[in-house]
């Protein structure tokens, strides 16, 4: 199908080119969005038309998501779920909780500007793309973790896997405190107090 492109659209082309799409990706996507007209004698004529107000809105957009952009390139935002021992997920983080959790720290970010080319399903940092405007992306970094506790740790430079090693040795040094203490104590039992062997002295000597 041939369209018109109203917008700037990522590996299609700019605002005014006549391009061809797979009809499903035009249907779906494309003409519901607004990004784009069918190429026909009335749509290419109304864009012509439209063209000046359609350059001065799309430059007004614009200004307003490098404006956001600079506040928001860079940012990190926990996200708090619960997981395995081994990092993985019971569940992912979508386009959604993204939004979501830029937008209860103050930002305006819908999910649909979220790319998320596939959900994240482990702990960790997630650099991800955020879309502000066809000619404006920024990235931030999402930290999922089980706590806030683990995602101050994460956010110091830490993986999972070295908060799982961290943990798992102290939780070895803490029984093998426990075992020491033990032995200590049945030694203790077993020679007794050398006082302890000193016959008891009674009267006087004769």
């Amino acid at each position: 199908m041939d369209i018109i492109l109203l917008e700037r659209v990522a590996k299609l082309g700019q605002m005014g080119e006549v391009v061809k799409v797979k009809e499903g990706y035009a249907r779906n996507y494309l003409l519901p969005q607004g990004k784009a007209l069918r190429a026909n004698p009335e749509n290419l004529a109304r864009f012509d038309e439209q063209k000046a107000q359609l350059e001065a809105q799309n430059l007004e957009t614009r200004k307003e998501a490098e404006a956001l952009g600079k506040k928001l390139d860079g940012e990190a935002f926990v996200i708090i779920r619960s997981a395995s021992d081994g990092g993985a997920l019971y569940g992912s983080v979508t386009p959604r909780d993204a939004a979501e959790a830029a937008t209860a720290a103050g930002y305006t970010v819908d999910k649909r500007q979220v790319a998320l080319t596939a959900p994240i399903k482990e702990l960790g940092l997630h650099t991800v793309t955020v879309v502000l405007h066809p000619e404006v992306e920024v990235s931030i970094k999402l930290n999922v973790a089980r706590s806030p506790e683990e995602a101050e740790l994460q956010a110091s430079g830490k993986s999972i896997q070295e908060l799982a090693a961290e943990e798992e040795a102290a939780a070895e040094f803490e029984i093998a405190e426990l075992f020491d203490d033990i032995g200590s104590a049945g030694s203790d039992d077993e020679y007794g107090d050398p006082r302890d062997s000193q016959p008891a002295q009674t009267g006087e000597e004769e």
